[in-house]
C-alpha cells in the first residue's frame, strides 16, 4: 500500500522494572530527575503553569498539537535537504507514471523513512522520551515482525485466488525465472521493507503516540471514563484516515481502494494496540504489498512494478475485480480485512504495554 504507538500506544514495558519504580521514594526516579529540568516539568507533577508558558507546556511537557507542529517542520526540512542531494549523488530519475522502478523505490522509500527517523530522534530528545516509546521497542520484535510477513502474503494469497476462483482475475504468464525471478524478489523485498517501516513510523510512530497523548489529556480533562482508550483510537482514526486519503495521489486509486487502505490503517493501529509496537504491522505492510507487486503481478494501489514474476489482469467489473487500483480496490478486499482483525486479536496478545508508555516513557 505505497502511496504510498500514548496510552496502549508503544514499547512493552518490563514488569519488573515498573515495580522497581513504584517501590522508589517520589522524587528520587533518574527519569524524572531529567524531567524536571527547565521548561519540562515531570508528568503527573501540577507546576505553576501561567500564561505564555502554559500555551506551549502542560504538565505532561510541551503540548501535543506543538509537538506535532516542530515535528512535521524538521521532517519537511531534513526531506528538502535529502532530496536535491539524493538526485545529485545517485542520478535518480523521476517517477515514471504507472510503473515505479527499483531504483526509485528503493532510494525515495530509504530516503524517506530516514528522514522521519531523523525528526522522530530529535523530538525524543527535545521531548527527553526513548525513541523506542514510539513503536520500534518491544521484546518480541523479531517474532511479531516475521508473524506479519506470513499473515501479509497468505491473506494476500487468500483474496488474489478468491478474485481468480470467482473469474475476476486471469493469470497470463509466469514472466521471470531463475537468477533474475530471485534478484527481483529480493530487491522489492527490500524495497517494500522500506515502505512498511516508513509508512508505518511516520503514521503510526511519533504521530501516532503523541496525538494520542494530547487527546487522552483533553478526554482526562473533561471527565470521560476510558480516557486512554478514547484517545488511541480518536488518534488512531485521524492517522488512518489521513493514510487512506493520502493514497488518493496514485494513479489507477478508487474509492473502495482508499476505504480499505483506511480500513487496514486501523488493523496497524489495533496490532500497535495490542502489542505496543510496530514489528507486526510492518511485516504485514511489507508482504501484502510484495506479494501484490512482485508475486502475482497485481496492481498495487494503482501502481504497477517492474520486475513481477506472474503476469496477470482483471476482469469485469472494478469494484468487483479490483481494475487499475488492484485487489484492494476490490470490494472482496472487505472479509479479507475483517479476517487480518480476527488474526490480531487471536494471535497477538494483549500485553498492555502501549496503555502505561506515555507514563514510562518519561519515568
Amino acid at each position: 500500500m505505497p502511496e504510498t504507538p500514548g496510552p496502549r500506544n508503544h514499547p512493552e514495558i518490563d514488569p519488573a522494572t515498573t515495580e522497581d519504580h513504584k517501590q522508589q521514594p517520589a522524587g528520587t526516579r533518574t527519569g524524572l530527575a531529567v524531567a524536571t529540568e527547565p521548561g519540562f516539568p515531570a508528568a503527573g507533577a501540577v507546576p505553576p503553569f501561567s500564561g505564555l508558558h502554559s500555551v506551549f507546556f502542560g504538565s505532561d511537557g510541551l503540548r501535543a498539537f506543538w509537538s506535532i507542529l516542530l515535528f512535521v517542520a524538521i521532517r519537511l526540512a531534513l526531506v528538502w535537504c535529502v532530496w536535491p542531494l539524493l538526485h545529485m549523488l545517485l542520478a535518480i530519475e523521476p517517477r515514471t507514471p504507472g510503473v515505479l522502478r527499483p531504483r526509485f523505490t528503493l532510494a525515495s522509500e530509504g530516503a524517506a523513512f530516514v528522514c522521519v527517523a531523523v525528526a522522530t530522534w530529535v523530538m525524543a530528545m527535545i521531548e527527553r522520551r526513548p525513541t523506542a516509546a514510539y513503536g520500534l521497542g518491544g521484546k518480541r520484535r523479531v517474532r511479531n515482525f516475521l508473524a506479519g510477513l506470513a499473515w501479509g502474503v497468505a491473506l494476500l494469497s487468500l483474496l488474489v485466488f478468491a478474485l481468480r476462483a470467482t473469474g475476476l482475475l486471469a493469470f497470463d504468464a509466469r514472466l521471470l525465472s531463475g537468477r533474475s525471478a530471485l534478484g527481483y524478489a529480493a530487491v522489492w523485498f527490500v524495497g517494500f521493507l522500506l515502505v512498511g517501516l516508513y509508512e508505518e513510523y511516520f503514521a503510526r510512530g511519533f504521530v501516532q503516540f503523541t496525538l494520542n497523548r494530547g487527546f487522552r489529556g483533553i478526554y482526562r480533562w473533561l471527565g470521560a471514563s476510558h480516557a486512554d482508550a478514547l484517545g488511541f483510537w480518536t488518534a488512531a482514526f485521524l492517522t488512518s484516515f489521513y493514510f487512506g486519503f493520502r493514497h488518493h495521489i496514485n494513479p489507477g486509486e478508487s474509492p473502495v481502494g482508499l476505504f480499505s487502505a483506511g480500513l487496514i490503517a486501523m488493523v496497524f493501529c489495533l496490532s500497535l494496540w495490542r502489542t505496543g509496537s510496530l514489528w507486526w504491522a510492518i511485516g504485514f505492510h511489507a508482504a501484502w504489498d510484495w506479494a501484490q507487486s512482485f508475486l502475482y503481478g497485481v496492481a498495487d494501489s494503482g501502481a504497477m512494478f517492474q520486475g513481477h514474476w506472474l503476469s496477470t489482469h482483471p476482469i469485469g467489473r472494478p469494484i468487483f475485480s479490483g481494475g487499475t487500483t488492484g485487489p484492494e480496490g476490490s470490494l472482496f478486499v472487505l472479509p479479507v480485512i475483517g479476517l487480518a482483525i480476527a488474526v490480531v486479536l487471536i494471535t497477538l496478545p494483549r500485553t498492555h504495554a502501549g496503555h502505561v508508555s506515555v507514563v514510562a516513557s518519561q519515568e
